[in-house]
């Protein structure tokens, strides 16, 4: 895969992003606490059909930071603002678990500048969002200094602590992406979880007119959900990747890009 990386300037800084392939664009948006170094698996898969951009929200990888709490709408506005600077008039959208928010947003709120979305592990909950249960993250499970400042973890404390947030067959390669992925967010590692929780992901769905595939882990802790979630959105198909769970854009990165593949070739968006 031949990788190109750059800064784009948004109202947020400079934001960072990684780019491959060519033809029609496709946009990728990470996990809470990752970046776009998560999404190299997944982008080499595309890279054969898409121009491929993955960007990094602000305070994560190597975007600047920011002390104010973001919304997922920001997320939303930069993501466009890097396809501005990169000349791309439109492009599909994939994002995993807050990615999927991002991708909801942009997708609603530019309709005009998007073909189809693909939501991978979409943390739908039918009511309100519960707090330190049900997939939530328990901030202890994400260890830091006396500062705040995040600790690395083993892939054996991940899976003693917090199992729901890891793939199913866990490497040392995705563990050290993890632990660099925290370090670079630092204090701010919080800002994007806290966005969803700000965000009314329902209203979201209901508000999206593009066509729509929903990709969820056979293990994903809020698959039980899954006949609400697509009720929200008119025409949503949904399709359930067996053994998987956390991080499908990683662990299951083939079956993830061979499904968005076949959905945008299907028919024009």
């Amino acid at each position: 895969m031949n990788l190109e990386r750059g800064l784009a300037r948004t109202k947020f800084g400079q934001i960072h992003y990684r780019r491959a392939g060519s033809g029609e664009s496709i946009m990728l948006f990470h996990i809470n606490q990752q970046s776009s170094a998560l999404m190299l698996e997944l982008m080499e898969v595309l890279a054969a059909r898409f121009q491929v951009v993955a960007m990094d929200y602000p305070s994560y990888g190597m975007s600047d930071h920011v002390t104010e709490q973001p919304t997922i709408g920001d997320y939303a506005a930069v993501a466009v603002e890097v396809m501005d600077d990169l000349g791309i008039e439109r492009a599909h959208v994939l994002g995993e678990a807050v990615g999927s928010l991002v991708a909801t947003e942009v997708a609603g709120a530019y309709p005009a500048r998007i073909g189809k979305t693909i939501l991978v592990n979409c943390p739908f909950v039918p009511g309100a969002r519960p707090k330190g249960t049900d997939g939530d993250i328990p901030r202890e499970t994400r260890p830091g200094d006396a500062s705040g400042f995040p600790l690395t973890r083993t892939i054996e404390y991940l899976l003693e602590n917090d199992p729901e947030h890891a793939p199913m067959y866990p490497t040392q390669s995705w563990m050290d992406r993890i632990n660099v992925a925290q370090i670079e967010a630092g204090r701010e590692r919080w800002q994007a979880i806290d966005a969803l929780h700000l965000y009314d992901l329902k209203a979201g769905l209901r508000r999206l007119a593009c066509p729509v595939l929903m990709l969820t882990g056979e293990n994903f802790y809020f698959i039980q959900h899954r006949d609400e979630m697509l009720r929200q959105v008119d025409g949503a198909r949904l399709k359930i990747i067996p053994d998987a769970r956390f991080c499908m854009t990683w662990e299951r990165a083939h079956e993830v890009g061979a499904a968005a593949i076949a959905f945008v070739d299907e028919t024009p968006a």
